[in-house]
């Protein structure tokens, strides 16, 4: 699965710009996350449809960049995303993100985005 980042100027109505260039081709946002840091905003994304959503954001001016990110369905209970990240911890994995995606019965799916796949996904195994 691959998280979309978004730089914007940190004003308003990126948000609204963005969600609007997305929703003009029809791409659902599945995840997002949006925050400003200074003169800068930053919106994660997981939509639906990666290629369309690169392809109208660019085409937009938008900057952005994309990577991949883990997915981990968990217990909807207190400790349950400690243990998670303290895998991660214990193999050295930094953490750029985490965001909930979604919740099926009693469970929550959340999205990592670790500066290394392969070295996060080796730690959850364990």
């Amino acid at each position: 699965m691959k998280e979309i980042n978004v730089m914007t100027a940190n004003r308003v109505g990126a948000l609204a710009d963005v969600c609007e260039a997305l929703g003009g081709v029809g791409v659902n946002i599945r995840a997002i996350s949006a925050y400003g840091m200074g003169e800068t905003g930053i919106i994660r994304l997981i939509t639906e449809d990666e290629t369309s959503a690169r392809n109208v954001l660019e085409k937009a001016g938008f900057r952005i960049s994309v990577g991949d990110i883990v997915t981990v369905r968990l217990r909807d209970r207190p400790g349950e995303l400690a243990k998670i990240a303290r895998k991660l911890a214990t193999s050295g994995v930094d953490v750029e993100a985490v965001y909930i995606i979604g919740r099926v019965n009693s469970d929550v799916e959340i999205a990592i985005k670790p500066a290394s796949v392969r070295d996060a996904m080796q730690a959850l195994k364990k």
